[in-house]
């Protein structure tokens, strides 16, 4: 009969988690062996028991996925796939945080077989599974049929006081509470000790009636080494469908240990006195390491038949669907393998020449295009719909129908982001996200991340330089752009026109990759794709939009810019001085392509001047020491646009004087 703590099998698996951890900690003389000691019981409950998972096939579409938000703690966590037979092997546990290692100091997705998100940043890991939950929700709602439930998983997840201490962790709660994201069930790690010493420090407030103020369930469990109370409190959990849950754990961080409830346990290895006292405190060899008993390992390595059964049943149940739904069953697999219908790009408008607009307009036109081609793209703002123009207008809000393709994120910059990398991570969805440029300040962290991860993640950013005007300096976007093209890995689209954006548009779908765009309040002039090949150049990054036999000058430039630049042409060409222009919607793929090309478009030996409404590091490279850079290294003003933009030199008259004052011909 079980006990409270389990059955004596239960315990040495428990343990033999526990002592991995502790040794890979010691090995690498770095890490944290705290949260491994005192979590360990639910790592071993959810991975063991509850959780509906496939060593054998990590990716499964339906599984159950499990976020370590404290992503510190990954030795519980790699512990955990390597006993229950995932593609980790004892060397890698041994060979924690080394080079080349398959277990880095922190989880990373795609690195590491069985881990779902990138985490570390605390807090992100939470609100990245809150985006999982919520692309569950949509998923099922847009997919299952009766009899025929394809998507039908648990989001499960531990934190810790760090990451609820994170303000990330605020915004997606409250989230989560407002959608009712009742598969979204999370284990708080209550140990009452940061790295600085006990919470009391910072962190007093009363979390449990902040979650249930959000709408969540919230339980407690008393003992984190009971195993009966942690899964009632998981079957108390499941059974609440309306609600997310938090799942309050009073733990001892570092159980076991001599250093347990304190903050030395937390972030440094145990030492070897230490490690052999704690070895001997749970009955195992004090002078080996890495013990791996043959019951305890033969318990966890269950999970691996486990896995093939359920996922078997799966493959039935999907067999019988696709016959039932062939075009649904056809579709599901299309999005899980992130591919789009072929010929979907036919649907992107072309835009006449004959009116002018906002390339944020723009963007809300193509959006919506594509809604039908496209029926894996979902997200929506932080609260700024009207005015980024991101939304699907013949579908309802997600909030009022799970099958709407909506969100309305509420004025929640960092979670929304996060949750949109949640949604890329879980796979089957093209989600974006949408805020003012400026904002993208609040974004950044989660960029990082999705860029990290190499996860498809958009981000749709609007009013996107100084020609906001009126809201002045604190809305105006400054040193953005250039901070956000050098993320490792992040596509950046600043379009001059609508068809650049319908270009800029077409390559965020085709690279699957994180990429964000900048696009304008201001209505601009549009290019006439009849005579220039505008996707086929902003597929390259740059392109020549307008030239010369013999340029004396090369004027180049992004965004609405360029438009000051193609009107400086005409002045220049005046008094004789004939002026190559140059669109660079996206440095990250002109530097991609062939030394050639890129000379062949910014011909070295020719005089170069930049045209950007932002900061000029960087442009240097590409002007040169002997350029000109017409740009802000300082904020901007309130003020109607054509005057900001008039005293800041964004002027055709002002890039004229720069291209002549380098010619030598002012």
């Amino acid at each position: 009969m079980m006990s409270s703590h389990g059955s004596d099998l239960d315990q040495l698996s428990i343990n033999t988690l526990r002592l991995l951890a502790v040794d890979a900690v010691q090995k690498a003389n770095s890490g944290h062996p705290g949260a491994p000691l005192g979590c360990a019981p639910i790592a071993y409950l959810l991975y063991s028991r509850v959780m509906k998972h496939n060593p054998a096939h990590s990716r499964w579409a339906d599984r159950d996925r499990f976020i370590l938000s404290n992503g510190h703690a990954s030795t519980l966590l790699y512990g955990s796939l390597f006993l229950s037979g995932y593609k980790l092997s004892l060397e890698d546990m041994q060979s924690f945080r080394q080079w080349g290692s398959k277990t880095p100091g922190h989880p990373e997705f795609g690195h590491t077989d069985g881990v779902e998100v990138t985490t570390g940043p605390l807090g992100q890991g939470f609100a990245m599974a809150v985006g999982m939950a919520l692309a569950e929700r949509h998923l099922a709602a847009t997919y299952n049929r009766p009899g025929y439930e394809v998507v039908d998983h648990h989001t499960y997840g531990l934190l810790g006081d760090g990451d609820l201490m994170e303000g990330v962790s605020h915004e997606a709660a409250s989230l989560a509470g407002t959608l009712g994201l009742g598969k979204l069930i999370f284990f708080y790690d209550d140990n009452l000790i940061s790295l600085d010493g006990p919470t009391s420090l910072s962190f007093t407030e009363d979390s449990y009636k902040r979650f249930e103020a959000y709408g969540w369930q919230v339980l407690r469990v008393a003992d984190g080494n009971d195993l009966d109370a942690l899964a009632a409190a998981v079957a108390a959990a499941q059974a609440e469908t309306t609600k997310p849950t938090l799942i309050g754990v009073r733990t001892v961080i570092g159980y076991g240990s001599p250093k347990a409830g304190t903050k030395n346990v937390h972030g440094e290895a145990l030492g070897a006195e230490n490690v052999a006292a704690t070895k001997k405190f749970f009955g195992f060899p004090e002078d080996q390491s890495f013990v791996l008993p043959d019951a305890a390992l033969a318990n966890w390595r269950q999970a691996i038949d486990r896995g093939k059964a359920s996922e078997a049943a799966w493959d039935e149940l999907f067999s019988r669907y696709k016959a039932a739904h062939p075009e649904l069953a056809a579709e599901f697999e299309r999005v899980f393998a992130n591919q789009r219908k072929p010929g979907w790009e036919k649907a992107i408008p072309v835009f006449p020449t004959d009116k002018p607009q906002a390339t944020r307009n723009a963007g809300g036109a193509i959006l919506n295009a594509l809604a039908t081609v496209v029926p894996e793209l979902f997200g929506g703002a932080a609260d700024l719909t009207s005015s980024t123009k991101t939304i699907f207008k013949d579908s309802p809000s997600f909030h009022a129908d799970p099958a709407g393709r909506n969100v309305f994120f509420g004025v929640r910059e960092f979670a929304m982001s996060a949750a949109v990398n949640g949604m890329a991570a879980h796979g089957g969805l093209l989600p974006f996200g949408s805020t003012f440029f400026v904002f993208s300040d609040y974004c950044k962290p989660a960029m990082r991340l999705s860029a990290l991860m190499g996860v498809h993640s958009l981000f749709v950013f609007t009013h996107d330089s100084i020609a906001v005007g009126e809201d002045g300096p604190t809305h105006e976007p400054i040193e953005h752009l250039m901070a956000l093209r050098a993320v490792p890995g992040m596509t950046d689209f600043r379009p001059c026109d609508a068809n650049e954006t319908a270009a800029c548009w077409r390559l965020a779908l085709e690279r699957n990759s994180p990429c964000f765009m900048a696009l304008t309040r201001q209505d601009l002039p549009i290019l006439d794709t009849a005579v220039i090949d505008v996707y086929g150049g902003v597929s390259k990054g740059g392109y020549v939009v307008a030239d010369a036999p013999k340029p004396d000058v090369i004027l180049m430039g992004t965004g609405s810019e360029l438009w000051q630049a193609i009107d400086a042409v005409k002045l220049l060409a005046a008094e004789g001085i004939a002026a190559r222009v140059v669109s660079l919607p996206s440095w990250k793929i002109f530097e991609e392509q062939s030394a050639a090309y890129r000379s062949s478009v910014l011909t070295p030996g020719v005089p170069k001047v930049a045209i950007e409404a932002g900061s000029t590091l960087g442009w240097w490279k590409y002007v040169g020491t002997d350029g000109a850079v017409i740009g802000l290294d300082h904020f901007g003003a309130s003020a109607p646009a054509k005057r900001i933009l008039t005293e800041f030199g964004f002027t055709a008259d002002n890039v004229a004087a720069t291209a002549k004052k380098l010619l030598g011909k002012a």
